[in-house]
């Protein structure tokens, strides 16, 4: 580790301010629906007026918020739900995280690296599921060095079987200084992934001993900004919710990703927001888990507090529950997920909790998850293209802002969606897919991508093309 860079690494996570804001008086009506404007208005929400959102109790207002979350979901993301899996690589790790089931004192998790062949199986399982997108995910061990992670990026992108490819790789790993993150960006990945858990530096401490590489809260802190200086203009930022106070967390992501666009012109490509759950090994405390209806919240305060980026709801929330939050402005979510090491291919029905990092909330198949979404009215979507023609980091900020990226997202979405109907779907769910495929072609503007799209449909269908995309 390059100590000397770690105490250099800014410190932008202001706690007393934090702490401050959070504790304020509520705040009057206008001045919450001045905050709620703003963002309607898509532009990002300082620090200060987040923490109004996050002092508002008055029930009228947080429906207020609730409306304004569902109103800007659809202005920014239309109706699209990008879908992805997660492939869990390896599980040795060296830190001992309090909350985690890979932590190196609990003897009782089963430990495991895939090689090359058994990646191979697991990503041909998941593409004879449908999938395009995967996020690898790794412990922290010096065995899962950047040689070893991007050489594991290589294996997914040239495994095949039949019309089945992984088009995106991104990464959930532990950090590395500017030379890792060079070689990793060399395989091709997309976004890179790394939480902070928490922005609370007490809390952090306690939670990730000293002593190991995890312990030092700066250098976690900056290890974006080491990415992103060594070329990787996707990164996802995210917080263990249960931890600490779950709006000073919320103000945490809100000031990296101010950070980020501040330093490098773009924020983060997505922010995800899990909550603790049970894990082999592991002891929760209530105290700080956050409820049901404060999750709401602080999804619908994050979609309006940073327009432009990707919110990320896991499986690690039960079904019941991803169906409400999701209106809040979600825009990516996985499914089908298996989260044991080998787990596409040898799990079961049930889940295994010596080999997993935590419980999952819900474990439904891709079909089933992919039926429940158009029913409600979503497109699911594979799409990648902005990422494989360079739309990405600063460059697809140029795009999104002003509007221009929904001329592409929508007939993208269609066509990855109608791959997967033909390739893949259940009788049941192509029924209802090609249903809304058509209902949306309709909306379409014309001499904006209808025609394309209906083309790229017609050879989808009818002449075994695939991966056609603008």
């Amino acid at each position: 580790m390059d100590t000397a860079l770690s105490h250099r690494a800014t410190n932008f996570v202001d706690a007393e301010r934090f702490e401050a804001l959070i504790r304020l008086a509520p705040p009057e009506s206008a001045e919450v629906r001045a905050v709620i404007q703003k963002s309607l208005d898509k532009q990002a929400l300082s620090i200060q007026e987040t923490a109004v959102l996050l002092r508002t109790v008055d029930p009228d207002l947080i429906h207020e918020i609730f409306d304004a979350a569902r109103t800007l979901k659809r202005n920014v993301y239309g109706n699209r739900i990008v879908l992805f899996a997660p492939l869990y690589v390896g599980n040795h790790c060296i830190n001992d995280c309090a909350y985690c089931a890979f932590k190196r004192s609990n003897l009782e998790a089963v430990r495991r690296t895939l090689g090359p062949v058994e990646i191979e199986a697991q990503v041909k399982a998941l593409e004879d599921r449908g999938h395009k997108r995967l996020i690898l995910v790794f412990g922290e061990h010096p065995h899962y060095n950047a040689a070893f992670i991007a050489n594991a990026v290589r294996t997914v992108y040239a495994t095949r079987s039949g019309n089945g490819e992984v088009r995106r790789v991104n990464i959930n790993a532990a950090p590395f200084d500017h030379d890792g993150f060079a070689t990793i960006k060399e395989a091709g990945i997309g976004t890179y992934q790394i939480f902070q858990e928490t922005y609370h530096e007490e809390t952090y401490r306690r939670v990730h001993p000293a002593g190991t590489k995890k312990g030092d809260f700066l250098w976690r802190l900056d290890s974006l900004d080491r990415a992103m200086e060594a070329g990787i203009d996707d990164v996802g930022i995210g917080a263990l919710f249960g931890l600490y106070d779950w709006r000073f967390e919320i103000l945490g992501l809100v000031a990296h990703a101010l950070h980020l666009q501040e330093r490098f012109n773009v924020g983060p490509h997505t922010i995800s927001f899990p909550r603790l759950q049970p894990a082999s090994g592991v002891d929760l405390s209530e105290d700080l888990m956050v409820s049901d209806a404060d999750f709401k919240r602080l999804v619908s305060i994050l979609r309006l507090a940073v327009p432009y980026t990707g919110l990320i709801l896991t499986a690690r929330e039960n079904a019941a529950l991803r169906r409400q939050v999701m209106e809040f402005g979600v825009s990516q979510i996985d499914a089908g997920s298996r989260i044991e090491i080998g787990g596409y291919t040898e799990a079961g029905d049930a889940q295994v909790m010596e080999r997993e990092q935590f419980r999952l909330g819900d474990i439904r198949s891709l079909d089933t998850v992919m039926r429940e979404l158009m029913a409600n009215g979503y497109i699911p979507s594979f799409c990648t293209a902005c990422y494989r023609l360079g739309r990405t980091g600063e460059h697809f900020m140029e795009f999104s802002i002003p509007g221009f990226i929904k001329r592409y997202c929508t007939p993208n979405a269609l066509t990855t969606l109608q791959e997967y109907l033909v390739d893949y779907a259940s009788p049941e769910t192509r029924q209802v897919g090609e249903a809304l495929i058509e209902a949306e072609i309709r909306k379409l503007p014309e001499g904006n991508g209808r025609e394309q799209v209906t083309e790229n449909i017609r050879r989808i269908r009818e002449t075994n093309e695939r991966d056609l995309y603008e």
